[in-house]
Order: structure tokens, then sequence, then C-alpha cells
């Protein structure tokens, strides 16, 4: 929830726009996440020669294994010759079996990027002259399957669980202290901790298979696990597990000796509490800020700070929120939330949120460094989400903050009318034990005079045993219409139902944010095309010009007609640039569940290569470094697919090259 102080909001919009746009204009050179920026060979080159190593060149280091460079023959048999080794920089070579033959030969890599995430791809090379090849050039699938699905959902817990944890126990400390005693808001904190804890164990053990093979029999592999053990990664979630060993004894402390302390014995302990848990709570967020995006690249030393104090601040906010939203819901009637405790949280939200704005328009411009690349990369796009999201969410805390000035008058009021109702029944509870006093006297009195002091005794013993069981009803059917007085407050129902709609659209915002931690950050999505780009000019001697192929085409289904359009740029021997298009026969752009283009030249046994481009928009797909080995010409096949069953092949033959 933030403040909404109109001043106060103009100069915090004016500081955000002047910030974003001199960051941006000044953006300088940086990488992450590690992209193929240069090889030696060239992708798609022609040698005379065989080389006797081949070189590849990241946007930063990686980390490699025996197996991560790979030179494989037109049949498929590895020809490299040792380990792969680093040259210089991030530069490394592996050298090559002497004496090779003339043909096509693929490269293929699988490293690790210094940020944690693996990459993997592939690209072909000839000696001699090009060849057929019994080995598909295309990336490699990394971080798929049902491991890297495993590995993504335990990021997702992790983070969802540091936000709880640590905004729920900001929440109890910083603004409702006597939450500290409520079970319900207990529970939140504690399966805040064992969610993290389980979420770090379960990235421990999938790392080795999800940076190396994919395969789920390689989880509990001892040899990977160690091997992970030794890379910053694998330090970063061990530090994160002894940190939940400290954040463990803290939990305990202030759901156990802080809550029976008086009010004037928490204040001291308060403090203790609080430089411990921003201790901690600043580790955990070191332990993604040391091993993730913000350590390498542009100005790492102010980057992972400033990660710090991003992932903290949405800790503050989303978690604070999910607590208070807990406390609106759970919170038993004699220990209600107030309107102070609100009014709390809504400070150390607006806080929250400022510092979000700051962090978040440095890591912005760090990663995307263009304007260009909010648009023309899947992170900026991603992140345009982001942004969407957080504004949504900011426009229903300030609802939220309505309903909390309308809701302090009503608690008021009733903190106010409270020791009424409650003397009230302190004195009905009197009046049924004088009652029930009196009449145990009459009882043993009237057992007297008959002469059965005992019977009269027994009889008296039963009543008062009644009568306190009575006195436990009266108190739980009181407790039971507080309850209802209080939720029937329209005040607090609209807030919380505004609460509600905060932590939902925060569920998806966490989850946005996970995926943007695994995507490779706008900037280096940028140069590396624009290294590729450079690499298939100089590649090639001659440019033939761009080639545009129109076929109509009829599956014969339902919605079954349309024109299919495929564009090759720069229609040239090495990697070209490919854009399909699917248009209806009125002209309009439509999408079908599938569409493949593959390249065949029958006058030198070639082909067909086949090629799956990328789904960009409504009827446009899209593929990168389509590699054409020699010049000829060329059968063009597009394959359409517009329902389960419904699919045909049409093609044209163009020159290339």
């Amino acid at each position: 929830m933030t403040q909404t102080i109109a001043p106060r909001v103009r100069t915090l919009v004016l500081l955000f726009l002047a910030t974003t746009g001199l960051l941006l204009a000044t953006a300088g050179p940086a990488s992450a996440h590690a992209a193929l920026t240069g090889s030696d060979p060239q992708q798609g080159v022609v040698v005379d020669k065989a080389p006797t190593q081949v070189s590849l060149t990241f946007s930063e280091q990686v980390s490699l294994s025996a197996s991560s460079l790979r030179v494989l023959d037109p049949k498929g048999k590895a020809v490299q010759n040792g380990t792969p080794t680093n040259l210089s920089g991030t530069t490394y070579a592996v050298r090559l079996h002497s004496g090779l033959p003339d043909g096509t030969y693929t490269v293929t890599y699988h490293v690790v990027s210094a940020d944690s995430h693996p990459v993997a791809g592939a690209y072909t090379f000839s000696i001699g002259a090009p060849s057929k090849t019994s080995v598909a050039v295309s990336d490699e699938t990394v971080g798929g399957g049902l491991v890297g699905g495993l590995y993504g959902f335990g990021r997702y817990m992790s983070y969802a669980g540091f936000v709880v944890l640590v905004g729920g126990a900001a929440f109890v400390l910083a603004c409702w202290q006597r939450g500290a005693g409520v079970r319900a808001v207990q529970r939140l904190v504690v399966s805040g901790w064992v969610t993290l804890t389980s979420a770090t164990l379960l990235l421990l053990l999938l790392r080795g298979s999800y940076t190396g093979s994919g395969k789920v029999g390689d989880i509990f592999d001892l040899d990977l696990l160690g091997q992970v053990l030794q890379t910053k990664t694998g330090a970063a979630l061990v530090s994160r597990l002894l940190l939940l060993a400290a954040a463990a004894l803290f939990i305990a402390v202030l759901f156990g000796a802080y809550e029976k302390r008086e009010d004037e014995e928490k204040r001291d302990l308060t403090f203790g509490l609080a430089v411990g848990g921003v201790v901690v709570s600043a580790g955990l967020a070191a332990s993604w800020a040391m091993s993730e995006h913000a350590s390498v690249g542009l100005q790492a030393g102010i980057a992972m700070p400033i990660d710090v104090v991003h992932l903290l601040a949405v800790a503050a906010w989303l978690g604070g929120l999910t607590a208070l939203l807990v406390a609106l819901y759970r919170a038993p009637a004699e220990t209600p939330v107030d309107s102070a405790a609100v009014r709390r949280f809504s400070t150390v939200a607006f806080g929250s949120v400022v510092a979000l704005v700051l962090t978040g328009t440095y890591q912005s411009w760090r990663q995307l460094g263009s304007w260009s690349a909010f648009t023309d990369t899947w992170y900026g796009q991603l992140l345009l989400v982001k942004i969407g999201l957080v504004a949504l969410l900011v426009g229903i805390a300030y609802i939220s903050r309505r309903w909390t000035a309308r809701l302090a008058q009503t608690v008021g009021e009733g903190s106010r009318k409270a020791p009424e109702k409650e003397s009230v029944s302190v004195s009905g509870t009197g009046s049924a034990a004088s009652g029930a006093t009196k009449k145990g006297g009459d009882t043993k009195a009237g057992s007297a005079k008959a002469g059965d002091t005992k019977a009269g005794g027994a009889k008296a013993g039963g009543t008062s045993k009644r009568d306190a069981q009575l006195a436990r009803q009266r108190a739980a059917v009181d407790a039971a219409r507080q309850k209802r007085e209080r939720d029937a407050d329209p005040n607090r129902f609209g807030l919380r139902r505004s609460v509600f709609a905060e932590a939902g659209v925060a569920v998806v915002l966490l989850a946005v944010t996970t995926v943007l931690t695994q995507t490779e950050p706008g900037r280096t999505e940028e140069e590396a095309k624009a290294a590729t780009s450079s690499s298939s000019s100089s590649s090639s001697d001659a440019s033939a010009g761009a080639v545009t192929l129109t076929m109509p085409f009829d599956t014969g289904g339902s919605d079954g007609k349309g024109v299919v359009t495929v564009d090759l740029d720069p229609a040239r021997v090495g990697a070209n640039e490919m854009h399909v298009y699917v248009q209806r026969p009125n002209g309009r752009a439509f999408d079908i569940p599938e569409v493949k283009i593959a390249f065949t030249l029958e006058s030198q046994k070639i082909g067909p290569l086949p090629v799956v481009p990328d789904h960009i928009t409504t009827g446009h797909w899209s593929a990168n470094g389509v590699q054409i080995p020699v010049a000829g010409d060329w059968e063009v096949a597009a394959t359409v697919r517009t329902s389960d069953i419904d699919q045909t092949t049409v093609s044209k033959n163009a020159q290339i090259g």
C-alpha cells in the first residue's frame, strides 16, 4: 500500500523519467547471460585447409566441462582431441584430429555462463566443399525437459519462500507486534522458511543435471553434486542453507520469548531482532545477487548491493501484503489487526515502492541498454509486463489505502466500546457465579435439615462445574458475536477484498520476475545478434540479395486456405535470416498450429534441411542463422498445418547464393 501525497508523487514521477532517460542515453558496453559472439572458423564458412583447432568467443566467461565443446564430422563422429581450454579472456578452444577429410562439420557447445545459466548451441563450417551431414544444425535444448521444469519451479518457490519469510517477519516487527502471538501469522512465516529451505535443497540436487545432461537419473549423482558444490552457484546455495539455520533461530525467538514479553521488555528485544533480521535477510538476498545477473557485466560492484536492496524491497512489500491478508482473514476476534498496523504497513510499502522504482530503473538500464530492447527482445517484453503489473499493484494499493482511512474511525470507535462490553461480560459471569453460590448454599441448607450434608455437597460441586461450562460457552458466543460484528464492517470487508486483489497480482508478478531471472538480458541478446550479423557478412564474398517466395495453400479442412510467404535475407551461402508470413486469401494475417520450412538442393543431393521458425506475432514466424551450405537452385518447401489432421506442403525454387 502506498501513500498518495500529490506533490511527492509528481516529484517521484519526474525523478523516475529523468533517471531513466539519463541512464538509457549513457548506456555503455556490458554483458550478462553468455552468448556466442564469435568463432574460428566462422559460421558457414568454407575453408581450403583443415584447421588445427576450433575456437569460440562468448560475451562473458563461461564454465566448461570435458564435453562442453564438440566437433562432429559429416557422419556425426567426434573429431576433437582432448578437452577444451581457455585461450584468453572469453575465448575457448578445442584441438582437432589431423588430416580431416573434406565435408561439412558441426560445432556444438554446452557451457554455463558466469550468471549461472546454461547456454547451448551449434553451427557448421566446411572443409574444401560443403557436403551432406547427418547432424542436425539447430540449437540444443538446454535447461528444458522435466529437470528444467523442476528447476524453474524450485526457483519460483525459493523466491516465494523468501518473500513470505522476510516480509511476514518484518510485518510483525515493524507494523503489528501483537501478531507475534497469532497462530495464523506464525504458520505463514514458518511456511515461508520451510518453502525456501526445501526449494534450496531441491535446486542443489537438480543443479548438476540442469546444467549438464538434463537427465532425471543424474539428480542423485553424488559426483555431479560434488562438482556443483565447487561452483559459484553451489556455494551460494550452501550459504543460503546456513543462513536459513540462523533464520530458524530468529523465528523461534520472535514467536517464543518475544511474544511472551511485556510491552516494556519488548523494546530492547525488538531492536535486537530487527538488527539480526536485517542481517540475515540481506545475506539471503545476497545469495541471489552474488551468483546471478547482478554478479557479472557492467558495474557488478554496484549492481550486487542494488539487487540486494531490490529483493528486500520486494519482500517487505509483497511478503508484508501476504501477512496483512492472513491477519485480515485469520486473526482471532480477540486480536484483530488494527488500523494503526495497517497505516504502518502503508508507510513501509510506500518506502518499498520507492526503492523498487529506483533500483528497478538501474537494473532495466543495465540489462537493456536501449529503448528498442524493450520491444525487440524477449527480456524487454517481459520487463514491460512486469512494469504493468507493478503499476496495477500500486493502483489497487491506492484503493486499499482509502479503505484503511475509513476503517480507522470504525476501529477507533470499536476500541472505545470494548471496555464496556468486557465489563458487562465479566459482571454477567459474576452474577452467574453468585447465583450458583446462592443455589449451592440453599441446597446445602436444605440437605442439612434433612441430615444429608454429603449429598448436598456433591450437588453443589456439580452445579459449579455446570456454571463454569456455561461461562465458557458464553465467552465463546461473545467472541463469535464480536467476530461477526467485525466481519460485517463494510470498511473491513472492502479492505480485505482490495488486499486480496493485491495478493493475486503479486503472485503473477513473482512468476514474471522468476522468468526474467532465467531470460537472456536484452543487451546481451542484441550484442549477440550484432556479432552474428557481422560474422555472417564477413564469411561470404558476395550477396545475392533477399528472396521472397509466395505460395498459396489449401489443406482441405475448415479454414484451410491461405497464402504462405517466405522471405530469405540475404539469400546467400552461410547464415541467413528467414521470415514466414501466413495470410488468409483476403490478405489478413492469421495463426496456424504449425509451419515448417525445408531446403533441398537436388543437383548435389543435399537436403532436405529442415528449419522450424519461432512464432513472433499473429501470422509471423522467424528464424535466424538459417544455413545454406552451397550456392544453387534450391527448392524451398513450406509445410503448413491448420488443424490436428489438416496439413499440406507447397514449394517453389529459388536461386540462393
